[in-house]
């Protein structure tokens, strides 16, 4: 599991719950949203993978696929990751230099960075630039958010290692802002019809989830449509395959 790339963390959960299925099929928005509750939580990617283990080992012996159907969605697999979770915090008592080691490593080179960053910086202005007439406040701060990615851009030629750590708190910080923007300027029927469709999603897990769970992944949902919505980039390096 140590292999792993550490920004790697959704696709990797994206291909192995797709091989798991035996099928390369899209991920919903829901499981998006639960991937990225597992990202903002800090559950290791060993334990996600182990936790969607254990999920298809319960659905294996269950009613359902005895009678054929398949798992669909890494809601499922909620309980069964949170549990590997909490073993692995529990066996990583003492090790915390060595996970620490390997997360600020770097993983991409300072031109796949580059590259991101100015597509991302690209992309604000040209939904800053869709929006403008009718949205004025929010393109400001979209135009203000590409403006901080390219004083980003400079870190990217500085002698030594990169801190890797220090450049995603960064884009993370940037990205909490944007969120908090899209949240607040966006009009009442979009938040609904959103609110609509998560409702929908979430049927039939909901009474499998505590109000923590429930809480934070409306909040991941809600963001990861808005964001869409409005044609702007997720700034976080976890995004950058």
């Amino acid at each position: 599991m140590e292999a792993f790339n550490y920004f790697n963390y959704f696709t990797e959960i994206e291909e192995y719950f797709w091989r798991k299925r035996g099928a390369h099929l899209l991920v919903s928005p829901l499981d998006w949203a639960i991937v990225e509750t597992w990202q903002k939580a800090g559950i290791p990617l060993a334990a996600v993978l182990k936790g969607i283990d254990r999920a298809f080992e319960s659905w294996s012996r269950s009613r359902r696929a005895a009678g054929g159907r398949q798992l669909k969605s890494l809601a499922y697999c909620v309980d069964a990751v949170l549990d590997a979770a909490e073993e692995a915090r529990e066996a990583a008592v003492g090790t915390g230099p060595e996970a620490a080691t390997r997360a600020s490593a770097e993983p991409f080179s300072r031109d796949e960075i580059r590259k991101y960053v100015e597509r991302n910086a690209a992309r604000l202005r040209d939904a800053a630039s869709h929006i403008r007439e009718t949205r004025g406040a929010m393109a400001t701060r979209l135009d203000e958010a590409a403006k901080r990615l390219d004083d980003v851009l400079p870190l990217l030629d500085s002698p030594g290692a990169l801190n890797l750590e220090d450049l995603e708190r960064r884009m993370t910080v940037l990205e909490e802002k944007l969120a908090a923007t899209l949240a607040a300027d966006a009009d009442e029927e979009a938040l609904l019809e959103i609110r609509r469709e998560m409702d929908r999603s979430l049927a039939a897990y909901r009474r499998k989830m505590s109000a923590d769970q429930l809480a934070l992944l409306e909040r991941q949902y809600t963001q990861k449509r808005l964001f869409e919505r409005f044609g702007v980039p997720r700034l976080s390096l976890f995004y950058l395959t």
